[in-house]
């Protein structure tokens, strides 16, 4: 048997690029395909590059792909992983199409990895979570597992990459002295649903479908890495020292001590959930607070997605399944 063959749909964007880049040398049979506009150019891959083809029904029907790591519009997967996921192939999807959806596994193989599995019997479709709810939960569920989750508050401070390349483009254009932060989401109500996605991502993937979660987003004037301020009161008493301890020992997870605390700089181009200022919070009972940042087109996107990919061509593999 040969090489897996992998399809990147959305390659020539923000997540699409680092997903090609993070893919080269893993031994995978890689194809790039992106719109009619971007068709036949070539974008850089390991040593050398890749033609980007056109991401027809054609083409991701044509059942000569294992696997599809989707990252475009919610629109456009609606329209083309059930054609892909028909033809046989796995399909990891990055956008809100399939995140909330009954059936669906949303996953972050270091919390929740066996729910990818599901989708070997199923549609042959996982949903890769919201670049926030990816490190949030790779930071919750440790202290869960240790103490119980009783609710969580959440202050998230977003790059302009999770927008996309166009507007990583435009901030790098932008005069500094018209920085400025943002909620440039849609609303439901008095929160915007980028806040209503957190919860409910973070619920699904914990298993917790009743911890109540409060979430404030906002964009700021960076280019790459996610940062979020968190606040959790637990069920049982736990020490910070404690929670460090297991943090420290959590996957995905580097924990840096005072005086050092995680920045977006200190994040971009790395492949951990940097955490740290771990410390009690005196506002409320069995409480502790955090603060960490992540690289959102990596493990807050296309590193996710490779990850569950991997895990599932794994044991796709097996001669018993």
């Amino acid at each position: 048997m040969g090489s897996p063959r992998i399809g990147v749909v959305g390659a020539t964007g923000a997540v699409g690029t680092i997903t090609l880049e993070l893919l080269a040398g893993r031994g995978y049979q890689v194809r790039a395909f992106a719109s009619a506009r971007s068709a036949g150019t070539r974008l850089p891959f390991g040593d050398g590059d890749i033609l980007v083809e056109e991401a027809t029904h054609e083409a991701l029907g044509a059942g000569d792909i294992d696997l599809f790591l989707f990252s475009v519009g919610t629109g456009a997967s609606r329209e083309l992983v059930p054609v892909a996921a028909g033809a046989g192939a796995i399909c990891v999807d990055k956008s809100s199409a399939y995140r909330l959806v009954d059936g669906y596994p949303l996953v972050v193989p270091e919390v929740n990895g066996a729910r990818a599995l599901e989708a070997l019997e199923r549609d042959r479709i996982v949903a890769n979570p919201n670049c926030c709810t990816i490190p949030l939960t790779c930071v919750l569920k440790p202290l869960h597992d240790a103490a119980g989750l009783r609710r969580v508050r959440v202050a998230t401070y977003q790059s302009v990459s999770g927008a996309g390349a166009q507007r990583m483009e435009a901030l790098r254009a932008e005069p500094t002295a018209e920085h400025n932060l943002v909620m440039d989401w849609s609303w439901e109500g008095d929160e915007s649903d980028e806040e209503s996605k957190l919860r409910a991502e973070t619920r699904k993937i914990l298993e917790l479908p009743e911890l109540p979660i409060s979430a404030t987003c906002v964009r700021v004037p960076v280019l790459v890495g996610h940062s979020e301020a968190i606040w959790i009161e637990l069920e049982e008493p736990l020490s910070p020292e404690r929670a460090t301890e297991l943090l420290q020992q959590a996957p995905s997870v580097r924990v840096l001590e005072l005086p050092a605390f995680p920045t977006p700089r200190d994040a971009a181009g790395g492949d951990e959930v940097l955490v740290g200022r771990i410390r009690r919070d005196t506002a409320s009972e069995n409480g502790l607070a955090l603060f960490l940042a992540n690289d959102n087109l990596r493990k807050g996107a296309a590193l996710n997605a490779i990850q569950i990919a991997d895990l599932l061509l794994g044991v796709a593999a097996e001669p018993s399944r």
